[in-house]
């Protein structure tokens, strides 16, 4: 079955950095694009970011660019998500989402149910003082 495992969430001062990872198992990971998107309590589901195959293309929302970096290692079959300067206002569940096969990886997808065929969990990231 296809899993996808997100951990490295956690409470963080504003400034500070995370790195998110994302486990995955059940599928070739090589030949699928990884998108990480968020949501906050009263706001809409956002993509930050998403890393394709092939040549690795990786892509950014505005509001985390020169921020986030996002990465992959098919070997461990893992996508990460290294965060930098956080603010309060990156507080979110953050989700890894498999890109469906007919879609190709990028930002700013509407619908992201009918982008993405497989979710996991989330880990929850807090930036607080």
């Amino acid at each position: 079955q296809v899993q996808l495992v997100e951990s490295g969430g956690g409470l963080v001062q504003p400034g500070g950095s995370l790195r998110l990872a994302c486990a995955a198992s059940g599928f070739i990971l090589d030949y699928y694009g990884i998108g990480w998107i968020r949501q906050s309590p009263g706001k809409e589901r956002e993509g930050v970011s998403c890393i394709g195959t092939r040549l690795d293309r990786t892509y950014y929302s505005n509001s985390v660019k020169g921020r986030f970096t996002i990465s992959r290692d098919n070997a461990k079959k893992t996508v990460y998500l290294q965060m930098n300067g956080l603010t309060p206002e990156d507080t979110a569940v953050y989700y890894c989402a498999r890109v469906r096969p007919s879609q190709f990886c990028g930002v700013g997808v509407g619908d992201l149910d009918s982008h993405y065929d497989a979710w996991g969990q989330g880990t929850q990231v807090t930036v607080s003082s």
